[in-house]
Formats: C-alpha cells, structure tokens, sequence
C-alpha cells in the first residue's frame, strides 16, 4: 500500500483489494511493509532509501505478484530500486529488486495486461474525465490500459481530456520546491478538466490527485477527484 493512500486516501486501498477479491484473487497485506522509498530517492537520499529496499524485497519475495494503486510507487520499485543497491555495493540486493521489479505492477497494468481483464464488474453512472499521471505513462508505458478499464464500466460516461499526457505540476517535492511552476502547470490542468465537462476526474496515482483537487476545490469547481480503483470498484445503480 503507497503511503498517500495509507495516510490520506485508504479508500483507495479498500477499493483496490474489493477489485482484485471480486476476480477472485487472493490478496495477502504483509503487515511488515513499509514505504518504498521513493520519496527519499527522488531527493537525493538514496543511502536512507536502501533499508527501505531491503525490507521491500524482504517482505514482498515471497508473493506472485505485487500490485499497488500508483504508477508513481511501482515506477520507482522497477527502476530505481535495483539501481540504489547496486550504488550501494549490494549486488545481491540488486539482483532480487530486479526480480520483484519484473512482478510488481501498477493496478491498470495488472489487470489489463497481464489478466487481459478490461470489465470488472463496475458500474459508475457519472461523466468521468482521465488524468494518466506522469510515471505511469514515462516510466511504466501503461499505455491506454486504464481507458480501456473505463470504457468497460457501466454508466460512465468518459470524456476526452485535452492535452492529457502534461504533467498537473505536482512531482513529489517538485511543488513545494518550484511553487509558481507547479501552480502554473495545475492551473493548465484545471483548466483541461473543467472544459471536459466532466463531474469527476478521474487517476491512478492518489498524489496527483491530491494536487488536481486542492486546486478544483479551491476554486470551488464542484468537479470531484477519484482514483481509478474506486472507480472499478464501484457497484451504483444506474441513474
């Protein structure tokens, strides 16, 4: 489980774990996890970082397949944990990040790519508009995976978001170090949103949302933001 959606979203994690037990997949919670370090990585931390990869790889090797709602926690477990292992002196721990990397996916990669499941059994009868956030199109190349999970939900009705493949500005600690860039940039995104016309919009990484949200409801737009697994796991009656 990322740490936003830990701390801030759990939401997001229920509906991840109601979307894969609905397909019949056992889903296991290692109490041990932690963060995977990320965060610490992407400021430079890479030594601080390593226990963290240690422990990853530790509690999570036993598993088929780790699956996370975020494009941005799986890009870094695939590419950059093996990397701060191996600038360690760790070869060892390289080698088994490498491993888990190849088994760890973002949900819509997961479930469309290696299940070849588009329809979840969801049903959500709101106009939904798509973000696709940075590292899942970058770093993990997702593609049009959580569209066609979208298209296959009941009741929705998704709306094209312009110019989607831009950044909405948030990055991590990018927003708090380049304030007026990042301001900038969520203001452009907004403004894509609100010309979809859509109630919700809609991503795959809780951070970004986070970001696209405080601006929406700031200005008091009334477009609301939600992950893509609680879309999918979603079950409304039709309007």
């Amino acid at each position: 489980m990322t740490c936003l959606a830990d701390t801030l979203r759990p939401e997001v994690g229920r509906a991840t774990v109601t979307v894969l037990e609905r397909l019949g997949i056992e889903v296991v919670f290692p109490r041990a996890q932690t963060c995977c370090g990320q965060a610490h990585i992407n400021t430079g931390y890479a030594r601080d970082a390593l226990p963290l990869v240690r422990n990853f790889v530790d509690v999570f090797a036993p598993y088929d397949a780790v699956v996370a709602p975020s494009g941005s926690c799986v890009g870094s477990i695939r590419h950059q944990h093996a990397l701060v292992a191996r600038q360690a002196g760790d070869t060892e721990l390289a080698a088994r990040a490498e491993e888990l990397g190849r088994r760890t996916h973002e949900l819509s990669e997961f479930l469309v790519q290696v299940l070849g499941i588009t329809d979840v059994g969801a049903s959500y009868p709101h106009t939904v508009t798509y973000h696709p956030t940075c590292h899942s199109l970058r770093l993990l190349r997702v593609g049009d995976a959580p569209l066609a999970l979208l298209r296959a939900v009941r009741g929705l009705r998704l709306q094209e978001l312009d110019r989607a493949d831009e950044c909405c500005g948030f990055g991590g600690t990018f927003a708090i170090k380049n304030a007026d860039t990042s301001t900038a940039m969520l203001a452009d995104k907004m403004t894509h949103v609100l010309a979809s016309g859509a109630e919700v919009c809609a991503a795959s990484d809780a951070s970004c949302l986070l970001h696209i949200g405080g601006g929406l409801s700031r200005l008091r737009t009334g477009v609301r933001t939600v992950h893509l697994a609680e879309i999918l796991a979603a079950t409304e009656d039709p309007v």
